[in-house]
């Protein structure tokens, strides 16, 4: 199937199952922002972490979420198919979008997984960072809504005429050139350092 194909693929045959597939980007994008200011606002008026702490811990989540993006790209969208089962997820989580990348419903996971999503960043943070978790989790929630905007507008949008076009062009390239580069969607900073940033045709 070619990966420019318009049109929206079937995932379940249940028809519930197959709508909750589907969501406007600006569910989940508002919801992660939401929570994200949340947790900042708690963290902070419940004596936490101080402003400053916030500040610094916010900024390290949303560095640790460009890993966890190009990580999850790289080796759980585009895991190995060796099996049927692997191949059905593969399908279910990725391969879809590739097969129909214009399927605006289909550029963010549904709404009761994303809560899923930052209720398990909460926890799995809070052992590692312990009370500064309000901050982290904000920065990796807010990473992921940024995550989330930056693919919608690469898919809806044509690309702008300043520095931001290399998204456009990475992202391009990783969907219709080749799968195995620039895996990183809202920044390009894993791909260099990891080898797998596109080569620039003179």
């Amino acid at each position: 199937m070619k990966p420019n194909h318009k049109g929206s693929a079937q995932l379940f045959k249940n028809p519930v199952l197959e709508k909750m597939t589907r969501t406007h980007i600006a569910i989940p994008i508002t919801i992660f922002l939401v929570i994200a200011t949340g947790l900042i606002y708690y963290g902070i008026t419940h004596s936490f972490i101080s402003i400053l702490e916030a500040v610094g811990f916010f900024f390290l989540g949303w560095f640790i979420f460009t890993l966890i993006e190009y990580l999850a790209h790289r080796y759980v969208f585009h895991m190995d198919t060796s099996t049927p089962s692997k191949a059905r997820f593969q399908y279910l989580v990725h391969g879809n979008h590739h097969d129909y990348p214009k399927d605006k419903k289909r550029l963010a996971m549904p709404p009761v997984v994303s809560i899923l999503y930052a209720s398990a960043f909460f926890f799995i943070f809070k052992v590692i960072f312990g009370t500064f978790v309000f901050g982290v989790v904000a920065g990796v929630l807010f990473g992921y809504a940024m995550y989330l905007l930056v693919h919608y507008v690469v898919h809806a949008y044509p690309p702008p005429k300043n520095f931001l076009k290399q998204l456009w062009i990475n992202h391009s390239i990783h969907h219709y050139k080749d799968h195995e580069k620039a895996f990183g969607v809202s920044s390009p900073l894993w791909d260099y350092i990891l080898g797998t940033m596109p080569k620039r045709s003179r």
